[in-house]
């Protein structure tokens, strides 16, 4: 144990760290609680050196009395039974606050952060980091009495556990801290830019960005270096202006390295459940023997055949066997493995061995991988430092508010726990994209569930494919890439930038479609696309693809598995067919998003399945694994059934048996193949949409391109039997008049089309599968009439039915409403809580206020600040600023000990009266300002707009302005109420229920 004149040096050094938030007080404890209070200030969470935001700041709120601010109540857990303060006792100080017994007279420690940058004078209002608390914390643990004692086993596990996260988090306090290190011009021309529009904390998860403050927060960051001309200054600029491009290339590399990882580990997972190769446990069929899995020989299709006929399923599949011990000598099947010295390929007892153990597999992979998406990827365990405990409330079940019950004007909501590792996680990216913070769903956690979940429930041979959550992964490694550089971890519009060009490198690995990536991020996917981000993403697609290509995950040379080639132009008899191909996709996709949404809404979340989603997985997966063996096209895995679907007939390639010389085989390849329609169909609408990563891409895929390949052979089987038919004219002698693999290709094309409603990337995307620009035509034509259908039988797409279901605030710019007569007074916020500055406001009168309003619910508004005036004979309130929440709760957080101190909010003189030295001697430290004057925190310069306006300004403004609230005055530019973008989107979802 260290000595007091040790505890007494490190108490001092801190103490003048945060002179600016302590009172003086009468000490009146004795000498040893003197030292547990000391040291335990220190050593706990909630010092000086914690972030100043959010970790606990809106609990401590609802615990305080706001008649007796000072006095904290006992925190409560999910039991509702009284729990004691941790790690410090009852009488711990406030947070960011310390008692005024440590000391004061000492210099201030300049030490530096994890950052590297020293903690200054000017810094010291603002601490960017936990420092010495995080440091004191790695081998000791607190005792009641504050005294340290070496650390239990518990205590350290708790400690690792907290370190992880800090070093993957690195969180400041502010979200805009204060220059230190500028001249007194930069110093003057920051203070201008920002002292109107207020500085920032940290956004809290659910709640949307300030689209114009990050973008002024820019403007101002770009001037201080441009205007340096020094052989220095011009090196950091040039470094400036390179960083995004390094970005892109570190995501694009990343993303193809993952990607290999998880096809590799998805194709030695599928295989395992029909057995494993002799040559090594670790090799999946296509490497433990390439020839057998691309290439059947004319000799065994007929064999096939035999066993596509959907009434002979239940029998054993001749050809499987004869593929296996003949094809493949090295790969051993289950039933080999379990008896190999009585083992016969063709007997009842084999075969049932090999669906058994299909069956266990498959089951064990999908429950592994929704495990681990349950376990590590909830809603409610990512609630971090940035976050605010207002956020745990509204995302834990059964928790309510521990504010007063006389301050509570109604009870909170309770938000939908969100599984972040499930789904495809398009939607959620589009949300996030348009401007909505929700912390860790693109975080390392997340980045390893979704790519260990995704091989194993891909490889479980569930109706679901990893083309989506591509997307999501890559957005994950650009998000923790980008938070390495401060440019964007501090900016959150500037890294959405990143995040554009990162969904279409996801794209781009999934498809091997490097500009139909670029054209699917900025038709589905982003919000805000300036050319700058076109040309970034272009890159980083660029870079993804040429990486997967040298890695070869596939071992053909292919970026993706089903790439092909047609060497043959199509006839315009044809283009009636894709018609009816484009109509078929239209209304599958209408019917399927139809049926996926209320299954989701009316039986995945009813009162059983809502409360078990680990027996829904195992029930589907089941249903899925005894459906799926009896048929070889559904046994296959989604990717190699539409490489199959699509490819073109060449002497010496069976493709599964669905290259069909001889008119009579028709029949059987096509109803195998309806078959394998109806179940693919049938399981993906009750699959997509369970709790493990699944996407949507390939299962949508192979249902069209079932469809277009029954329609091929139909049209074949008619070619064949009556070629003189007037129009197969146009055939050549001694050519195939039909190639059903393009109509394969093009009913996918059209089906997709249907379901997620995208339409130029898609074709773009056929056209790099296919190699060729043949057939641009026919999948421009079938893909425009598929969302033409889907459009008028199912507004919305899939992802936007996704996005409805689980609650998420999208502002969709795409969208056009009708407004009526309605003008800005009818949609306007009357009754939000003002801050009126004619009236004295204390700290506790305003911790009441927030806490009514955390109590209903509301985590994403703000305060009016107003005063009464009198213009042209009329009284009325006038707008002086506007503070977020989040602002006013960090700024109470700051002086919490004195709940009886005024508070000031005062506009700022006009920029001439500014002096510089005043701003320069500020930020030096030699006139410290006042923390009971929260005019810093309050925005000038809100949006306004007049209250008999359209509704389409206030549309624009949220949409292309990106604003988070706007202000309604009237004509006399009295304040009447405010529109802020969540209460925005709430009536844009009720003009579309009434219309």
């Amino acid at each position: 144990m260290e000595s007091p004149a040790q505890l007494s040096r490190q108490n001092s050094t801190v103490s003048n760290v945060s002179t600016h938030r302590a009172r003086t007080r009468q000490d009146t404890a004795d000498t040893t609680n003197e030292l547990g209070q000391s040291y335990s200030s220190i050593l706990s969470e909630d010092s000086v050196y914690a972030p100043l935001h959010t970790s606990s700041s809106r609990l401590r709120l609802a615990m305080a009395d706001p008649a007796h601010g000072s006095q904290p109540r006992r925190a409560t857990g999910g039991s509702g039974e009284a729990q004691p303060f941790a790690k410090g006792g009852a009488n711990q100080p406030r947070y960011g606050t310390l008692p005024s017994h440590i000391g004061s007279n000492i210099n201030v420690n300049t030490s530096r952060t994890r950052r590297g940058a020293p903690i200054s004078p000017s810094s010291a209002r603002f601490p960017r980091s936990s420092t010495m608390g995080s440091y004191q914390h790695d081998s000791y643990e607190h005792s009641p009495l504050g005294i340290r004692r070496p650390m239990s086993i518990v205590g350290l596990k708790e400690s690792i556990r907290e370190g992880w996260r800090n070093t993957l988090r690195r969180t400041p306090s502010t979200y805009d801290p204060p220059l230190d290190d500028g001249k007194a011009d930069d110093i003057d021309n920051a203070a201008e830019a920002s002292r109107v529009n207020g500085i920032r904390v940290w956004y809290s998860s659910f709640t949307s960005i300030d689209w114009l403050h990050d973008a002024i927060k820019d403007s101002r960051r770009r001037h201080r270096l441009r205007r340096r001309k020094s052989f220095r200054g011009r090196l950091k600029n040039a470094l400036d202006r390179s960083t995004g491009w390094f970005i892109v290339t570190i995501v694009g590399l990343l993303a193809a390295i993952v990607a290999f990882s998880i096809v590799r580990t998805e194709q030695w997972l599928f295989d395992l459940k029909e057995g494993k190769c002799a040559d090594g446990f670790f090799k999946a069929k296509r490497f433990c023997c390439p020839m057998s899995v691309d290439n059947l020989t004319a000799a065994t299709s007929g064999s096939l055949i035999d066993g596509l006929n959907p009434l002979s399923m239940y029998r054993p599949d001749r050809a499987r066997f004869i593929s296996y011990s003949e094809e493949c000598p090295a790969w051993q099947t289950w039933a080999e493995l379990f008896d190999p010295k009585d083992w016969k390929p063709l007997s009842f007892a084999s075969w049932m061995t090999e669906y058994i153990a299909y069956i266990i597999v498959a089951l064990a992979l999908a429950l592994t991988s929704s495990a681990l998406t349950l376990k590590l990827t909830a809603s409610t365990s990512f609630v971090g430092r940035k976050d605010s405990s207002s956020v745990v409330s509204q995302t834990a079940p059964g928790k309510t508010s521990n504010a007063d019950s006389t301050q509570v004007a109604s009870p909170p909501t309770t938000r939908k726990v969100l599984y972040y590792a499930a789904g495809s996680g398009i939607p959620e990216i589009k949300t996030i994209l348009s401007g909505f913070v929700i912390h860790g769903y693109l975080g390392g956690r997340t980045l390893f569930t979704k790519s260990v979940g995704l091989a194993m429930s891909v490889a479980s041979g569930l109706s679901l494919g990893k083309e989506g959550p591509f997307v999501h992964i890559v957005c994950c490694i650009g998000n923790i890439v980008s938070r390495f550089f401060n440019k964007y971890e501090t900016n959150e519009a500037k890294r959405r930038e990143i995040l554009s060009a990162a969904s279409a490198a996801g794209v781009a690995v999934a498809f091997g479609a490097p500009v139909g990536g670029v054209l699917f991020s900025l038709e589905e996917v982003s919000y805000f696309f300036p050319p700058k981000v076109m040309w970034r993403s272009f890159f980083c697609a660029m870079i993804a693809a040429i990486t997967l290509k040298v890695l070869n995950p596939f071992g053909t040379g292919k970026i993706v598995l089903f790439q092909v080639t047609y060497d043959q132009d199509w006839h315009a008899y044809e283009l009636f067919f894709f018609l009816i191909l484009g109509v078929f996709g239209g209304v599958y996709g209408a019917y399927f998003s139809k049926l996926n949404y209320r299954w989701s809404k009316h039986v995945r979340n009813g009162k059983w399945l809502g409360k078990h989603p680990k027996s829904e997985v195992a029930i589907i997966t089941l249903i899925t694994a005894l459906l799926s063996f009896l048929n070889p096209y559904t046994r296959m895995g989604g990717t190699e059934l539409v490489y199959n679907l699509f490819a073109e007939c060449r002497p010496g390639h069976s493709h599964e048996g669905l290259c069909v010389n001889d008119p009579a085989l028709v029949r059987p390849v096509a109803n195998a193949i309806a078959v394998a329609l109806l179940v693919k169909g049938a399981l993906t609408i009750v699959t997509f949409g369970i709790k493990l990563p699944a996407g949507i891409f390939i299962p949508t895929l192979g249902v069209g391109a079932c469809a277009g390949r029954i329609l091929g052979l139909g049209i074949q089987w008619l070619s064949m039997v009556h070629p003189t038919m007037p129009v197969f004219d146009s055939c050549k002698e001694g050519t195939q008049c039909v190639v059903p693999g393009v109509y394969a290709m093009i009913g996918a094309a059209a089906t997709l089309s249907g379901v997620t409603r995208t339409t130029v990337s898609l074709a773009v995307i056929m056209f790099e599968l296919t190699g060729t620009l043949t057939y641009v035509v026919p999948v421009m034509l079938s893909v425009l009439v598929a969302k033409t259908v889907a459009d008028a039988l199912e507004p919305k797409g899939i992802y936007d039915l996704v996005i409805e279901l689980n609650q998420l605030p999208y502002l969709d710019h795409k969208a056009e409403y009708r407004w009526g007569v309605l003008t800005v007074a009818d949609v306007m916020d009357k009754k939000v809580d003002v801050i009126n500055v004619d009236k004295t406001n204390t700290v506790g009168s305003l911790r009441g206020q927030l806490s009514r309003v955390f109590g209903m619910g509301t985590l994403d508004g703000g305060f009016p600040i107003v005063t009464r005036q009198e213009a042209g004979g009329l009284r009325g309130w006038k707008m002086i600023g506007y503070i977020s929440h989040n602002e006013l709760e960090h700024a109470l957080n700051v002086v919490g000990d004195e709940p009886d101190t005024a508070v000031q909010f005062r506009p700022l003189p006009p920029p001439r009266d500014y002096e510089p030295s005043a701003v320069s001697s500020i930020h030096e430290g030699a006139a410290e300002p006042d923390p009971f004057d929260f005019t810093m925190y309050m925005d000038q310069a809100p949006l306004m707009v007049q209250a008999h306006s359209p509704l389409e300004i206030v549309q624009q403004m949220f949409v292309k302005l990106g604003a988070r609230y706007v202000v309604v005055v009237n004509t006399n530019g009295f304040y009447e109420g405010v529109i802020d973008k969540k209460g925005w989107l709430q009536f844009l979802n009720e003009l579309e229920e009434h219309s």
